[in-house]
């Protein structure tokens, strides 16, 4: 994923403008005493899902859905990253993490097409649900006709 690009794809038919892509650098969190870790390396990333261009009402109304426990009540998406030290990768990871996101976001599973129970499985079934019965009527009290 190349950061000069002008657009950012997400999947084949949706690209979405770096312009709309908002970053803001904050501290990173963690143990640390005086004068530490007191560098903005965590980088928050914000994308106005309600006015962007790139997407059609059906995939907006979709990725609302999927990612409502990531989506203030603005429509802003958010995420974070702050797995490197490095303000640059942070920001490329948190890119990446949105751009996973929201192509899943937009994935429609494909329907599952029911199929019929073979008749052989349906045999077997019924063979050892006879076999079983066999079993249990040769539990019964033995009697004295011999």
């Amino acid at each position: 994923m190349n950061m000069n690009d002008a657009n950012l794809q997400i999947t084949d038919a949706v690209s979405v403008p770096r312009s709309e892509l908002q970053y803001r650098a904050t501290r990173s969190g963690g143990p640390g005493g005086q004068h530490v870790s007191t560098s903005s390396t965590r980088v928050e990333l914000t994308w106005d899902i309600g006015k962007t261009q790139s997407l059609t009402d059906e995939q907006r109304a979709r990725v609302m859905l999927k990612l409502a426990n990531r989506i203030d009540a603005d429509g802003h998406l958010h995420l974070d990253a702050s797995a490197s030290r490095s303000q640059a990768q942070n920001k490329e990871l948190a890119t990446q993490r949105m751009v996973e996101l929201v192509a899943k976001a937009l994935h429609i599973p494909k329907p599952r097409k029911k199929t019929k129970t073979p008749r052989a499985v349906k045999e077997a079934r019924l063979q050892e649900k006879k076999r079983r019965s066999n079993v249990k009527k040769t539990r019964g009290k033995i009697s004295d006709d011999d």
